[in-house]
Parts: C-alpha cells; structure tokens; sequence
C-alpha cells in the first residue's frame, strides 16, 4: 500500500515492531546507564557521609541564621563579626532552652515513673477483667516470654550500649563541625557564586548559579515556614497541657516545635507522647481532651497554615512529602526524616529548571509567550474599541 502523501510505500508489521523495539531497547539501555549512575553516586555519598552530614546540617542551620547576618551587614558590621555574634546568639538561645527543661525532667520524672506503674497495674487489672477475661497464669507466661527475649537479646543490647560510645563521640566531632562550618558559610558564603564563575566560566556557571540561587531560597523558605507552624502549634498545644496541668509541659512544647521539622511523622510522634504522659499523670480524660487539642491543632494547620505559607516556599504534594520522609527515616534514621523533605524540594526545584530550559529549547517557552502577548493585544485593543466608543457616544450626548 502507498502513502498518498509521501508516494512511497507504508512498511510492513515486522518493520515498525523491529523499529519500536530497537527505539525501546535503546530507551531502556540509557536509563539502565543512569540508574546505574545514581547508584554509584549514591554509594559515593555514603562513603563520605561523615564529611557530607555537617555540611548539610551547616546549610540548612546557615539558611536559618542568613537574615539575621544580612541585616547586620546593612549597618557595615565585618562579616566575621555580624557571622560571630549571630552564632553565638543562637547557641546561647539553645542552651537557655535546654537548661530551662532539663530540671523539670530531672524533677517530674521520678512521678511520672511511679505512676507509669500505677498506670501498669490498671492495665493489667483492665486485662484480667472483662471483656477480656486473662488470668494470672495467661498473663505471667505473656511476661515470661517477654522477659526472656529480652534477656535473649542482652548480648545485643549490651554491644549497641558500647558502640553508643562511638556514636555519642561521633555526634559530638558532628556538632562542632557544623558549628564551625556555619561561621564559614556566613561569612564567607556570598563569596561562592562569583568563585564559581570566575572557575567555571560564563558557560555552565549561569545555569549552575540560577539552579543555587534557587535551591538557597527554597531551603531558606522551607525552614522558616516550618519554624512558622512550629511554633504555632507548640503555643497551642502548650497552652492546652498548661492549663491541664500536665507534667513535663516546657518539655513537650519543646519536642512539639522541634518535630515540626519532621512534617507528618514528628507531629504524630510529639501528639502520640503528649498523650501518653497526660494518660500517666492525669488520667483518660485529660488525655481525651489533649488528643483533641492536638487534633484540632493539627487541622488548623494542615488546612491553613500549611498550605498557605507552603504554597510560597515550596510546590510538594503531600505524597512527595510522606514518601521523602519514609526514605529518608528507612535510609538515614531521624537524620534522614529531618533532611528528607528539604532534598525533596532541592531536587525539585532542580527538575523544574531543568525542564524549564527544555521547554525553552523545544520552542515552549517562546510560542508561550508569544501567545500571551498576543492575548494582552488583544485585550488592549479591545479595550481601545470600548474607549472609543464610548467617547463617541459622550459626543453625541
């Protein structure tokens, strides 16, 4: 059979399936290449994670402190002193918050552990009765068991309480690395962009830049968002436990606002404790009317708060958001939850970038905005029409 367009003869079956195989084959052999890419940069990644870990724990805190610095430079503070005074004044505000909350644990926790086994005993005499119906010898051979996979496992338990050691060593030279990293990046971080062009060249720096730029604001914008709804929901919540009275309140604001950074996971986790430490210490109806504190406070910001200020600083959809924070904490532990979302938005911001300049590339962009000057001529000429017309009426008038 002819084409009647081109006069030349359509192929057969055989040629366009060997043709869409081979396109397919080809397709599916690059992405192989990249996959087989990012493994190894992720392997890569792994191997120096000490060294990356406060590096990127110094940009995300560097982003937070940014503004405080800039504004010092408007009033011609030396970067090195404007970089000393707000580092210092954050770790300041960091240990008065800690030396505020470590007593109250130090004296409310001994109360808390004997009602914790008052609450214990109510279980268990909730267990035996109905409509349950365990009896003494049911629920000691349940202990037992227990008892006994834990003293199974003591030799594991015992061997993670030596190599916390280790890591308790490793979080410290962590620490100090991250503060140190932080004066650098403040003080000497507007200097990188033109360090990277002048090394770089005008070629691949521009769009190396502008892709920074953003993923600086992005980040920037992400952590003073979460700080925002942090602290929203920390004076609520601890408005509720204060005037319940519940122990341990200055704590639990505390670990409220800071698992606000952790979306959806570290409000369940803080709501989930509060909770449990109203159900210790008040009983079931202060931990009812806690619940709903922390529902209501919940609802109130993921229906307004959220997606209000999120919507300025981010583009994610709450799935992405989900999915980044379980990667992140099945990969990386509360390490990676914490990190999770604002890779997430890097890499998108990233993605949208790159597909920005491919639309550019393939015409998009231009046929885009040639259509829409066409419009607004469109609209102005129309509007001139009005104009016109209604001057030629008022002269008739």
């Amino acid at each position: 059979m002819v084409n009647p367009v081109t006069g030349k003869p359509y192929p057969t079956r055989g040629r366009v399936f060997r043709a869409g195989l081979r396109s397919t084959a080809v397709l599916c052999l690059q992405m192989l290449v990249v996959m087989a890419f990012l493994f190894a940069l992720l392997w890569l990644l792994s191997q120096f994670w000490v060294i990356l870990l406060p590096v990127i724990l110094a940009i995300v805190v560097a982003t937070v402190l940014w503004p405080l610095v800039r504004l010092l430079l408007r009033f011609r503070t030396p970067p090195a002193l404007a970089s000393l005074v707000v580092l210092f004044g954050g770790v300041g505000v960091i240990a008065g918050v800690i030396a505020l909350i470590v007593p109250s644990v130090v004296d409310q926790a001994p109360e808390l552990a004997d009602r914790a086994v008052d609450g214990v005993r109510t279980v268990q005499k909730w267990v035996q009765g109905p409509p349950l119906n365990v009896d003494d010898e049911q629920l000691s051979s349940l202990v037992n068991e227990i008892t006994s996979k834990l003293q199974s496992s003591a030799t594991a338990i015992a061997s993670g309480v030596f190599s916390g050691v280790g890591v308790a060593t490793s979080a410290l030279i962590t620490l100090f690395t991250t503060v140190v990293l932080v004066f650098f990046f403040l003080k000497d971080g507007p200097r990188f962009l033109p360090w990277l062009e002048r090394t770089m060249g005008k070629g691949g720096s521009d769009h190396l830049s502008e892709i920074l730029r953003r993923m600086w604001d992005t980040l920037g914008g992400f952590i003073r968002t979460q700080a925002i709804v942090s602290f929203v929901d920390a004076s609520l919540i601890g408005i509720g436990l204060i005037i319940l009275d519940v122990p341990l309140a200055a704590v639990l604001i505390v670990i409220t606002f800071l698992g606000g950074f952790i979306p959806i996971v570290g409000a369940f986790v803080a709501g989930a404790l509060a909770v449990l430490i109203a159900l210790v210490s008040n009983g079931l109806t202060s931990a009812l009317i806690v619940l709903g504190i922390i529902l209501a406070v919940q609802q109130l910001e993921g229906n307004v708060l959220s997606p209000w200020l999120q919507s300025k600083s981010m583009n994610l959809h709450a799935v992405i958001v989900l999915l980044s924070v379980t990667l992140g904490g099945t990969l990386f532990g509360i390490t990676g939850a914490f990190l999770a979302v604002p890779t997430a938005s890097c890499l998108a911001v990233a993605l949208r970038y790159i597909l920005e300049q491919i639309g550019q590339a393939a015409g998009e962009e231009v046929a885009a905005e040639d259509e829409a000057a066409r419009a607004a001529a469109k609209e102005k000429k129309r509007r001139r029409r009005g104009s016109d017309r209604s001057s030629a009426q008022s002269q008739i008038d």
